[in-house]
């Protein structure tokens, strides 16, 4: 048994898929079967139950599977700390965000971290908040970016800022003639363009939705929150955006309406999220500090009491 071995049991226990699994872990199909199979061999006990139509973890594979990512945590964490250990600014950092926040808040942040940490790579990558996590945990990354709140006891968080949803309707639309700031009630008989599941953006906008009255907009959920802008510009319908993703640089369109709202504000709550043994936690306050520095009035960076 190695740790490639347990890399390849981690990846079918989280991808419930031979050939994603090998995909992720860069080998082929074959190889990764291959391997799970001797695995199973060397320790005399069947860890994946395989049929045609899916792909289920025994309870042996399941405990295994538990310790593996431990296991595989800690190598993480050790290979972090020969590489942190003679110059903590400088080697790859892995940084992953979720899509309704990475491409709005980067070119914030990424131009200041690369001037203030000349030697630091920055590798970025873009998943849905759960992937992250189990990237994160599994040590593949070694910092996320995610939306609050997170509960996991082995992560440190650190609060970044809240930011507000304005509500962006077709110019064409009568709720374009509101005032701002708009109540929250102008929405409770709307019915708003959502994403698809896994985006923890519409898990936040249903929750808008039900302190509100509002529905969500059946036959449609979108794929990226520039599909949804696109749609409300076709007079599709409504919808809930974050704030980053309608300021500068990114540009609005004249068929677009947004509308801020009066206080309560719905809004969202960022941090950012390391593993506690990470060999870059006496680091990583410092990229934390960089991401909280943004053009006055957009985010608000004060903690939650």
């Amino acid at each position: 048994m190695n740790l490639r071995d347990l890399e390849y049991l981690a990846a079918v226990a989280h991808h419930r898929h031979f050939g994603r699994a090998a995909e992720a872990c860069y080998v082929s199909q074959p190889t990764l079967s291959t391997q799970i199979r001797k695995l199973e061999q060397e320790l005399g006990v069947e860890l994946v139950e395989r049929s045609p139509r899916q792909i289920t973890l025994t309870d042996a594979g399941r405990q295994i599977v538990e310790r593996a990512r431990i296991i595989l945590s800690e190598t993480a964490n050790i290979r972090e700390i020969a590489r942190q250990s003679s110059d903590p600014e400088s080697g790859t950092l892995r940084i992953g965000l979720f899509p309704t926040l990475a491409p709005y808040l980067l070119p914030h942040v990424v131009p200041k971290v690369r001037a203030r940490f000349p030697d630091l790579e920055l590798l970025l990558i873009e998943e849905k908040t759960e992937d992250l996590l189990e990237r994160l945990r599994g040590g593949d990354l070694d910092v996320a970016v995610l939306a609050l709140p997170v509960n996991d006891e082995h992560l440190h968080q650190e609060y970044l800022f809240s930011e507000d949803f304005v509500l962006a309707v077709p110019a064409t639309h009568p709720l374009a003639a509101t005032a701002e700031p708009a109540p929250m009630s102008v929405i409770a008989d709307e019915s708003l363009l959502l994403l698809e599941d896994g985006h923890c953006l519409r898990d936040q906008a249903l929750e808008v939705c039900r302190l509100t009255g509002a529905a969500e907009r059946n036959g449609f959920r979108a794929t990226s929150l520039e599909t949804l802008r696109q749609m409300v510009i076709a007079g599709v319908g409504v919808t809930l955006l974050p704030r980053l993703a309608v300021t500068t640089p990114v540009t609005q369109p004249p068929d677009i309406r947004l509308l801020r709202f009066e206080d309560p504000v719905p809004h969202r709550r960022i941090g950012m999220f390391w593993r506690k043994s990470s060999g870059f936690r006496d680091f990583l306050p410092q990229l934390a500090e960089m991401f909280r520095q943004l053009p006055a009035g957009l985010v608000d960076t004060t903690p939650p009491s």
